[in-house]
């Protein structure tokens, strides 16, 4: 992990400030997407990956820690809250903060279990958890097996905004990323956040200092897990379905090419990273299954090319944290 961060420039007010007005840009570009006509349920759920792949770079990038497994957050926090919308009848602020809280139980219960390993064998952990879920979802009734939830209603959030209105759907769904990106900004330059990084580049020497690592590693987990099935509570209202796809193995190999294409332990790296393969499913859609070998070769070719991501070598190119 350190051959890859090793030349991470340090937090300093000028970092910061670049970031934030980086922010302001992505933000701004982000807002006019309906005044372009770019198809908006494309941007919808690249913002939706973007802020799962921003989660799983929080463990990774910031923690040292490779999940296999950060599907079944995702998908736990779809199935809750689809759920919740269609069966309880629940408005979609409260469907959004049960999937939240599943992903926040879920997450509390595997990385109690998964914490105390390092390396390969926390990894293996993640990925055994997660396909246990997998077989789990599809034997339960209430995921309805193969077929999923489908024809989740929309509903209107607060009783003000009409989710079923594409325009106002696709703010809701810029807000929630943006506060979630915040909140991970803030998590990533806050004294937790430097220590997560002590530990990732020498976690004998964080201990040495009186640092108590598998607490923070485990709080990072948590952490990592309920944004991700925030994602995930937000991509129901896009899809209007919860499956099985979101729970798979596959997904959470999806993540960690978004997040090494984008730039491993950046701020905006795993964004970028998820429009690229998002951008390549939804428009290189008529090879069929050849999608998945270009996603192959572009990955190869980024990590013999582009060993920090694209977001990696430009802020090491121009010396600016990114």
């Amino acid at each position: 992990m350190t051959a890859l961060t090793d030349d991470t420039l340090p937090v300093t007010p000028r970092a910061i400030r670049d970031e934030m007005i980086v922010f302001v840009v992505m933000a701004l570009l982000l807002a006019s997407v309906p005044f372009t006509g770019v198809y908006p349920f494309f941007v919808m759920q690249a913002l939706c990956f973007a802020l799962l792949a921003c989660a799983f770079n929080l463990l990774i990038g910031y923690g040292g820690l490779l999940s296999f497994g950060h599907a079944m957050f995702l998908g736990t926090a779809g199935y809750c809250s689809a759920h919740a919308l269609k069966v309880w009848a629940l408005p979609p602020e409260l469907g959004i903060l049960v999937g939240v809280a599943g992903a926040f139980v879920l997450s509390l219960i595997t990385g109690y279990i998964s914490i105390r390993r390092q390396g390969i064998y926390f990894s293996m952990i993640t990925l055994a958890l997660s396909q246990l879920l997998y077989f789990i979802y599809l034997q339960a009734p209430f995921t309805h097996g193969e077929d999923g939830i489908q024809g989740i209603p929309q509903g209107r959030m607060f009783g003000v905004f009409d989710l079923t209105k594409p325009t106002v759907l696709y703010y809701v769904v810029l807000v929630g990323f943006l506060a979630g990106f915040l909140l991970i900004f803030r998590i990533i330059n806050s004294p937790f956040g430097e220590v997560l990084k002590a530990i990732r580049e020498n976690e004998p020497r964080a201990i040495s200092l009186g640092y108590r690592t598998d607490q923070y590693k485990f709080l990072a987990f948590v952490l990592s897990g309920t944004l991700a099935g925030f994602a995930g509570a937000l991509k129901v209202f896009v899809a209007q379905n919860a499956s099985l796809t979101d729970v798979h193995w596959s997904m959470s190999g999806e993540v960690v090419l978004m997040t090494l294409v984008g730039g491993l332990g950046t701020v905006f790296g795993p964004v970028v990273g998820a429009f690229v393969i998002i951008a390549m499913q939804q428009y290189l859609a008529g090879f069929g299954q050849w999608v998945t070998v270009i996603q192959g070769s572009i990955f190869v070719i980024c990590v013999l090319t582009f060993r920090r991501g694209v977001i990696g070598e430009i802020a090491h190119y121009f010396r600016r944290s990114l």
